[in-house]
């Protein structure tokens, strides 16, 4: 059980270069697998952290392991989005420059405070997951950008705020940090109460 959440998060690693390689290699025809593997992707990284905390091996190691390969995993599904809908993911360029340069803003925010890089795993940040999930559905599936990306850069927008803010609350370095509010309340020296299926 304790190797399960490492296994989990290897699973979604492999599938970054498998949903490029599907995209590059069998373009219109893999639409549907990819956005399956997207999905089945989404489970793995549900899953890996609430048995990671089941079982008691939710480490620094393991949660950094986690979110690097978030990071990974989503990209290479930006890379397909891009190789299926070019003109698409050109036309809308905007949201998605401002989502890199948030993203980035949260590594060079923590690493110049901390010298590691952000693992929050905050609230918003998760519903800025499922969010992605419905943008490259639409997106990769269905060839269609509409009010999903736009709320999915719009979530992205203010979830990144509150892990930057996180991060220059935080008198140290902490993984698993829900939101800024709590990073208030740890940095007023007050305890918080953990729970196996979210942090």
């Amino acid at each position: 059980m304790k190797a399960i959440p490492y296994i989990l998060i290897a699973v979604r690693f492999i599938l970054a270069p498998v949903i490029v390689s599907l995209a590059c290699f069998y373009g219109e025809e893999s639409r549907f697998l990819i956005v399956a593997l997207m999905y089945f992707g989404l489970l793995t990284d549900i899953f890996d952290g609430i048995i990671a905390r089941k079982v008691g091996v939710s480490s620094e190691k393991l949660r950094r392991l986690d979110s690097q390969t978030d990071l990974i995993f989503w990209l290479s599904l930006g890379f397909a989005a891009y190789i299926l809908n070019p003109e698409l993911i050109k036309n809308e360029w905007k949201g998605i420059l401002l989502i890199l340069v948030m993203e980035t803003l949260c590594y060079i925010v923590s690493i110049l405070k901390f010298k590691k890089e952000t693992c929050t795993h905050a609230f918003l940040s998760k519903m800025w997951g499922l969010s992605l999930l419905i943008a490259f559905t639409y997106l990769i599936g269905f060839q269609q950008v509409g009010w999903a990306f736009y709320f999915m850069v719009a979530l992205g927008f203010v979830a990144h705020i509150d892990v930057i803010m996180i991060i220059l609350i935080l008198p140290e370095w902490q993984y698993d940090v829900p939101s800024s509010y709590h990073a208030w309340k740890i940095k007023k020296g007050k305890k918080r109460k953990k729970s196996i299926f979210f942090n």
